[in-house]
């Protein structure tokens, strides 16, 4: 298996959301706005973005959890991808916020600090899934089609 970093050239900036589209993935018909990938880390956003891409999925780019979770008031997040250190709002307080406004939304945690009482934390509250980095990124994105699907 491919245990690949997913490392791109870094970018300046990067706000909000950006729409992510894929034709003829098997989701893209009912599941528009469902795959939601939240990372302060620009290059590592873009670089989940272009996986989910890749594997036919349509996603919304988030660098900013504020933004992410104000566009809940808009749209429906199925699955969310959720860097677990981030400056504003830890992905832990971003699942906290998601049980409440979408208890729905399944959630797989990302993170490059091994941390168990963190993972626990997560896995405790409804995460689907806590991965590493680096991890393999066929594994990822079985799991985000696992959580579409349940």
């Amino acid at each position: 298996m491919n245990k690949a970093r997913l490392d791109i050239p870094n970018a300046n900036s990067y706000n909000g959301f950006e729409d992510v589209d894929t034709n003829g993935s098997p989701l893209s018909a009912s599941a528009r706005d469902s795959i939601w990938l939240l990372d302060d880390d620009v290059s590592m956003l873009k670089a989940l973005g272009r996986l989910m891409s890749s594997a036919g999925l349509i996603a919304e780019k988030f660098s900013d959890p504020v933004a992410f979770l104000a566009r809940l008031k808009h749209s429906r997040c199925r699955v969310a991808v959720l860097d677990v250190w981030m400056p504003q709002l830890s992905g832990l307080q971003v699942q906290a916020r998601l049980r409440q406004e979408s208890p729905e939304t399944r959630i797989i945690f990302i993170t490059g600090r091994e941390d168990p009482s963190v993972r626990q934390t997560a896995l405790d509250a409804g995460a689907f899934a806590f991965l590493t980095k680096p991890f393999d990124d066929e594994n990822l994105v079985r799991l985000v089609r696992e959580a579409a699907a349940s």
